[in-house]
């Protein structure tokens, strides 16, 4: 493929990298006007959010194994096309089970569609193209994030089209329309050079022990932790150790396993992976701000939405310099990165803590930029030393592990969060509570740089 093709084709794998966190983020600004319009009671207003998080989280290393095996081209077209009815399907929703529904089929499309654009990033690229193709892809995950909420915060404050909150779903449809075809014409099909079949009792295994220990954290305190969250979490473990004992069981005996243990081995990546949890722990960070700028000082939501700017304009800067930082810093590139994001977290805790919230743009464009100096450095850290037949595999893994620390951040920082800000009417101690949140999150971001720092390059070698 020549060169000018690969990067018209990454043009559109970044779209099927963006629409994923881009509906996640957006819909939690949404959420409001969604329990307005349909009457919907706290609880099940909060599954529209979460059950899509925990659908993506448990079915993304599944998703990357279904490209190695079938083609990435195929199944990232065939993720799209699903996503795209599933949008249809959310925005169209008569009911709230309706659109719990659509959100459900929403995360299994999307993780069958994100791992296909980092997979094939990693087969596409030579070595000399391959950073500025990672920080792009960094690019486009972090502004998803933030411009998610700014545009769930437009479009829900103007009543774009007409459609109220229908408009956030809605609008992924002409997206999707574009792209497919630019996919069908642009993408050269890959996959594994061994045809294999799917490990559907690991996954399974998998999928359940993820989903036990998911829910409970993402339902548990808005259900002021009842037995069955406690039940769930008790009974997660038992699973993904027999997930694990039976993978390593298919793998000795030379059968398909979803996950190779062998993969997960090795010291070097053991410590990339671990430092891959950790440095997700900024996911919280978004949802404590906003509450922080429209409780703590009272701000509207679009004026919220705003305030995250300077974190966008970051996300932008990072990712762009991230090739030149990686020449001048090699591996320790994502440890820098996160040193920046730790430095940027303590003096956004002594602004807010210090009543000085005018300087808050300084320390959140630096959150940005190391955000988005770290994301493609660890992106890379963890699948540079996979075979190319195993990026799929690679992929799901390091995306699944971003999602599931953000599942276990969200609820430990959140939780963290409101109790020390139980409800909405004393700002004061919601700005105790986003002072110490952040302090949390920079704690453990300098955990994940420490962890990058240590790192010592191995070879992952695999059996065929």
């Amino acid at each position: 493929m020549s060169s000018s093709r690969r990067w018209m084709a990454l043009v559109v794998l970044l779209t099927g990298t963006l629409l994923p966190p881009l509906d996640f983020f957006i819909v939690n600004v949404a959420l409001p006007a969604i329990r307005n319009d349909m009457h919907a009671t706290p609880d099940v207003a909060q599954l529209v959010v979460s059950v899509y998080a925990a659908a993506y989280a448990v079915t993304l290393i599944l998703g990357g194994r279904l490209g190695d095996l079938y083609g990435r081209k195929r199944a990232f077209m065939l993720g799209m096309l699903g996503f795209g009815m599933a949008s249809a399907l959310c925005g169209f929703a008569p009911s709230t089970n309706i659109l719990v529904v659509g959100r459900l089929l929403q995360g299994v499309s999307a993780a069958v569609m994100a791992p296909q654009s980092l997979a094939c990033i990693h087969a596409l690229f030579p070595a000399s193209e391959k950073n500025l193709a990672l920080s792009l892809y960094g690019a486009t995950f972090g502004i998803a994030s933030v411009g998610g909420q700014l545009l769930g915060g437009v479009m829900v404050s103007t009543d774009a089209f007409g459609l109220g909150w229908r408009a956030i779903f809605l609008i992924n449809l002409p997206v999707i329309l574009c792209a497919m075809p630019a996919a069908l014409a642009l993408l050269r099909e890959s996959r594994a050079e061994r045809s294999e079949r799917l490990d559907i009792p690991g996954a399974a295994l998998l999928a359940g022990g993820l989903l036990m220990f998911i829910i409970p954290l993402i339902e548990g305190r808005e259900h002021h932790w009842p037995w069955w969250c406690v039940a769930l979490l008790a009974l997660s473990v038992p699973l993904l150790v027999a997930f694990w004992h039976y993978e390593n069981r298919l793998e000795n005996a030379g059968r398909s396993p979803l996950v190779r243990p062998s993969l997960l081995l090795v010291p070097g990546l053991r410590r990339t992976m671990a430092a891959t949890f950790f440095f997700y722990f900024l996911a919280p960070f978004f949802l404590t701000f906003a509450v922080y700028e429209q409780v703590g000082l009272g701000h509207g939501p679009l004026a919220a939405s705003l305030a995250i700017l300077p974190v966008g304009v970051g996300l932008l800067i990072g990712p762009l310099s991230s090739p030149y930082v990686a020449r001048r810093l090699g591996s320790h590139a994502a440890g820098f990165g996160m040193g920046l994001e730790v430095c940027g977290l303590v003096l956004t805790a002594v602004l807010v803590n210090i009543g000085a919230p005018s300087w808050l743009p300084a320390p959140l464009l630096v959150i940005g930029v190391g955000q988005g100096i770290a994301l493609p450095a660890l992106v890379r850290l963890n699948v540079d030393k996979v075979d190319v037949r195993w990026a799929g595999l690679a992929a799901g893994l390091v995306s699944a592990t971003l999602q599931v620390s953000a599942a276990v951040s969200v609820a430990l920082v959140g939780g963290l969060f409101f109790a020390i800000a139980p409800d909405d009417r004393h700002p004061e101690a919601v700005r105790l509570a986003f002072a110490i949140a952040a302090l949390a999150i920079a704690a453990a971001l300098a955990l994940a740089a420490v962890l990058c720092l240590r790192r010592r390059d191995h070879v992952v070698s695999l059996p065929s």
